[in-house]
């Protein structure tokens, strides 16, 4: 790493180093960390395990719940750490560690989302090919390429940041090493970078979000061309839970990221919302809209309901 200064760590300080708040602030987001992961691990277990949801829809579902536990996993172990500890250095090889995995969840998650809406696409358009478009073969090499493409490019992203000079500060005024933190304290960058940021932006920003856009422009044009009021309640709602998500993320992440900089405290709350609070509320809106999923989950809570009956009374 060529650094004019010789960057070895850096100090995270995402809240003041004085505030009195830290134990109210860990609790905050110890709380959002395990609702998140449970709730997702429960959408996982349950998709696996009832058989009518093995179909396309969930199966993204299931990989959007795997994503959200990494999400959070790659940012909030290692802030409850600086938080609770009080030791706010984190090695280079660490911070930029955090930065490969977090663009490999972020990548897959943009990419997922398009994916979803491909999905229901070809569900509400064009139906009639929908087994053959998305057979289990093909859904499987799309998994497979989400996670590759994410992978491949979050190993360039991060390469192309290891080479640029860290000079004016070590201080990252965030609660984790994220790109645009790391571009504010360094003095010079490098043309890798700068084609590696515009390329990520297009494919897994630009292109994502504009086929997403273009595949929900179609899907509610015929939905509004359905003359029966049930088919169209039924569309609306096997969408909605996707609408949702898809505005909350995109919503935070672009506040985030395109805004300018006019505040790190503005910053930090972008953040902690698409890093942190989007991954928990997004199997909570798939849950509370997908009669599926309630009904699935509800029929998994009342049989472990019924062998732990059973258990107790076979071992009083």
């Amino acid at each position: 790493m060529k650094n004019e200064t010789s960057v070895k760590y850096f100090y995270v300080l995402p809240f003041s180093e004085e505030t009195k708040n830290k134990p109210l602030i860990s609790t905050f987001f110890f709380f959002i960390y395990v609702v998140g992961v449970l709730v997702n691990s429960s959408i996982i277990a349950v998709i696996c395990l009832e058989v009518q949801l093995h179909k396309p829809m969930y199966l993204f579902i299931c990989n959007l719940s795997i994503v959200d536990i990494f999400y959070t996993s790659v940012t909030v172990p290692k802030l409850l750490h600086i938080l609770l500890s009080g030791n706010y250095i984190v090695s280079s090889s660490q911070c930029y560690t955090q930065l490969y995995f977090f663009i490999v969840v972020a990548s897959a998650e943009e990419t997922l989302l398009f994916v979803m809406a491909y999905d229901r696409y070809v569900a509400i358009c064009i139906p009639l090919y929908y087994h053959r478009i998305l057979s289990r073969r093909n859904c499987t090499l799309i998994t497979l390429g989400i996670w590759a493409s994410a992978v491949l490019n979050a190993l360039l992203y991060t390469l192309s940041t290891l080479y640029m000079s860290s000079c004016h500060s070590n201080i990252i005024h965030q609660f984790f090493c994220d790109a645009k933190s790391l571009t504010k304290i360094t003095c010079t960058t490098t043309q890798m970078f700068f084609i590696v940021t515009g390329i990520e932006i297009v494919l897994f920003a630009f292109i994502p979000f504009m086929c997403t856009f273009i595949s929900y422009v179609k899907i509610f044009s015929v939905i509004f061309q359905m003359k029966s009021k049930e088919s169209r309640k039924k569309a609306f709602s096997t969408c909605s839970s996707h609408v949702t998500v898809m505005s909350v993320y995109y919503g935070s992440f672009l506040a985030g990221y395109l805004i300018p900089a006019y505040s790190d405290v503005l910053d930090l709350v972008f953040n902690v919302v698409y890093a942190t609070i989007t991954p928990m509320i997004n199997p909570l809106i798939y849950s509370l809209q997908n009669s599926n999923v309630q009904t699935a989950f509800l029929g998994l809570v009342r049989g472990m309901c019924v062998l732990q009956s059973n258990f107790r009374h076979k071992h009083p």
